[in-house]
């Protein structure tokens, strides 16, 4: 499959988004700061959210609708009051995506109702992303789905039942451009909660790309998945955790982003393919193999034994495999120590 001209796939390095979020702290300045170190710490694309606080909840305080996690990082607000200061406002929506264009950056959004994938269609986005709060809400996905673009969906929290419900709802509509990423709804997330072994099982399973939305700390997480097939790998950005921000403190700054471009890209080229014998690389490494040798001088029709035959270093003589087949029988000439052992310096066998 294709976002634009940028080709996703097990044959290409994991595509990597870089999530704004609300880090860019309602200032459109720091949102543009953050398109240009994203794109200059080699991220494919940026990517927005698209709500108000009222398409995503009610201004009130009754039970639900205020925080109550302890050890949430948001613990003690208010929904309403939460999305506000997260949101990207719509009116900044065209300016950022076209910095992001001037440097060849993709830019799109998740959509969390249908008035914002009608915006955002408005701005012809590449493609669409349903956040794993979203993943079961069909008629949002069939909405997304519907233009057409390519669609990539979090599963964060879902069943593999809710899963295929989402998968059936996107493809119900004609979407054939599908990504699914794997993803672990806490934030931070942890290391041992990622389960990144569901990534190929997903992709046998639904049919599709397979990707990683990660809110882990580091790259670690982010490389294991690309080694198990990741094709997309998405990380919450900003320029500086200590400039906070509602996802500040799991957010990636440019030069993390750009150690995680580094080894993502370095994990895919890894994998390469089953192989075994040596690379074109390891051919001039082969005369380090061990071989046979003559140890000592020898003279003509004397008996090959353990201390005038050895196998060491560098590999010019025969394989140490027939050792065992030369023993007792004798060299048919004279023979000086450090000569290779061939085939032609044998005489007749011991009678």
């Amino acid at each position: 499959m294709k976002i634009l001209d940028r080709a996703i796939g097990l044959g290409h390095r994991p595509y990597l988004i870089a999530e704004m979020s609300g880090n860019h702290n309602q200032s459109l300045e720091r949102a543009l700061e953050i398109v240009d170190a994203a794109a200059a710490s080699g991220a494919d694309a940026i990517k927005l959210q698209t709500y108000t606080a009222d398409t995503m909840t009610l201004d009130v305080r009754m039970p639900g609708f205020v925080i109550e996690d302890g050890n949430s990082l948001w613990a003690g607000r208010q929904l309403y009051e939460l999305y506000q200061e997260a949101h990207t406002p719509w009116a900044w929506h065209q300016p950022i995506m076209a910095r992001a264009a001037s440097h060849g950056l993709h830019c799109f959004s998740t959509p969390f109702d249908g008035t914002s994938v009608d915006f955002l269609e408005s701005l012809d986005v590449p493609a669409y992303k349903i956040s794993s709060f979203e993943n079961t809400d069909l008629p949002l996905i069939r909405r997304a789905a519907a233009t057409g673009k390519p669609l990539i969906i979090s599963t964060g929290m879902a069943t593999a039942g809710e899963v295929d419900d989402a998968v059936r709802a996107a493809r119900s509509v004609g979407c054939r451009e599908l990504v699914l990423l794997k993803c672990t709804s806490t934030y931070p997330a942890s290391a041992e909660n990622s389960h990144v072994a569901t990534i190929p099982h997903m992709r046998t399973l639904f049919g599709c790309e397979v990707g990683l939305s990660d809110h882990t700390m580091g790259c670690g997480v982010a490389v294991a998945a690309t080694a198990l097939g990741a094709s997309v790998i998405e990380k919450h950005f900003t320029l500086c955790r200590a400039d906070g921000g509602v996802d500040s403190a799991f957010s990636m700054e440019p030069h993390e982003l750009r150690q995680l471009r580094e080894e993502t890209a370095r994990a895919w080229s890894a994998i390469g393919r089953i192989n075994y014998g040596p690379t074109a690389a390891e051919t001039k490494s082969l005369v380090f193999r061990r071989s046979l040798y003559i140890a000592r001088d020898m003279v003509a029709g004397e008996v090959l034994t353990h201390q005038n035959l050895r196998s060491v270093r560098p590999g010019f003589g025969l394989p140490p495999r027939h050792l065992d087949s030369l023993l007792g029988q004798r060299v048919g000439q004279n023979v000086r120590a450090g000569t290779p052992m061939t085939w032609s310096l044998l005489g007749g066998a011991d009678e």
